[in-house]
């Protein structure tokens, strides 16, 4: 059975060599490439891969929503996050989202081919250098969590906060949501009051500082 395999990273160099080095297995064929998370989600509906390796700091819509959104949409596709970030909260965030796999970007490309098959067995994969991450996460998972992005703002909020951190109007945002500059307004004043925030300088900073964007 040869796996279906949609790349989404920002960076064209990284995609180059990805689709290089996994399309000299047999087994695996690449079907498209996305350079943000809004692309992705739009392939993966449009290719239907059987997994996306997916990057975590994207523009437009980071890796960890358009995680959540496809497999919202697509339970069945199989996610491996991608990244350069070992940070718990990346990596918990992103496992929560329901990705698969987490691998370090400075991994052995041969750990990518076995993540990918592993995962297509229904199993779970993670680097080594992750898995300490994940074990210490557990074993803190019944003292109270520190707050988050991701606990206290809903899903639209955190596509609102991205859009505005990487620099687009009011009415740029209305136009990437599909939604009216009221309503940006309306989700603009609910992150600020929700994050007790009250300029864009300290939301892009918070923003940043939360993995949403990496600008």
């Amino acid at each position: 059975m040869t796996i279906k395999v949609l790349l989404a990273d920002d960076h064209k160099i990284v995609r180059d060599g990805l689709r290089t080095l996994l399309e000299k297995h047999a087994d695996i064929a690449v079907l498209g490439e996305a350079e943000d998370g809004r692309e992705a989600l739009q392939l993966a509906g449009k290719l239907s891969p059987d997994v996306v390796v997916m990057d975590i700091a994207m523009p437009e819509l980071n890796g960890i929503e358009a995680t959540r959104q496809i497999l919202s949409e697509h339970p069945g596709i199989k996610i491996v996050a991608l990244s350069m970030h070992s940070d718990k909260r990346f990596v918990s965030e992103m496992l929560k989202a329901g990705a698969s796999a987490y691998l370090l970007k400075d991994c052995a490309f041969e750990e990518l081919i076995t993540a990918i098959r592993t995962i297509m067995k229904g199993k779970i994969y993670l680097s080594p250098g992750i898995a300490g991450v994940v074990l210490a996460d557990y074993i803190r998972s019944d003292r109270k969590s520190e707050p988050s992005v991701f606990s206290q703002l809903s899903d639209r909020e955190r596509e609102v906060l991205q859009l505005m951190a990487e620099g687009k109007t009011t009415k740029e945002v209305a136009a990437h949501l599909n939604v009216s500059i009221k309503t940006v307004e309306t989700h603009r004043t609910n992150i600020m009051t929700k994050l007790d925030i009250h300029s864009i300088a300290e939301l892009t900073k918070y923003a940043v500082r939360e993995g949403l964007t990496s600008l």
